[in-house]
């Protein structure tokens, strides 16, 4: 298997860790009752670390399509190679660390650990992309 398609792979299994990892939280804080309810009434407020990781998991879901997307096509073209295999290391590298950071509560280290997450997925994208250049 490609590194980017085991990068894809990876981040499909991170993705469900960090939604378990934050749903867990919150049933530790609101009770296992509230947690097998229809949730219609509002629960208390999260503590800072559940608001926090469900935070981390939301932003995780707002660009890992576009990163599977990006995997995916090269990966369908056969445009993958040595820069979008570094690519996809440092998307999932950053995101494990953003998510990490935002857990801990670093938001300088935080924004930058995004930051280099995009640039990932722009390493990847860059063989697709390189007949605008």
């Amino acid at each position: 298997m490609s590194v980017e398609m085991t990068v894809l792979a990876l981040g499909c299994i991170f993705g469900i860790i960090q939604v378990f990892v934050a749903a867990q939280l919150q049933t530790r804080q609101n009770g296992l009752a509230w947690s097998l309810s229809s949730r219609e009434a509002a629960g208390p407020p999260p503590t800072p670390l559940v608001g926090r990781l469900k935070r981390a998991q939301a932003n995780f879901l707002e660009t890992f399509p576009f990163a599977a997307s990006a995997l995916l096509a090269v990966e369908v073209t056969g445009a993958n190679n040595t820069t979008t295999e570094l690519g996809a290391i440092v998307w999932l590298s950053a995101r494990l660390a953003f998510w990490l950071a935002y857990a801990i509560g670093i938001p300088v280290l935080r924004s930058a650990l995004f930051a280099t997450s995009i640039i990932g997925i722009g390493l990847v994208l860059w063989p697709l992309l390189a007949w605008l250049v």
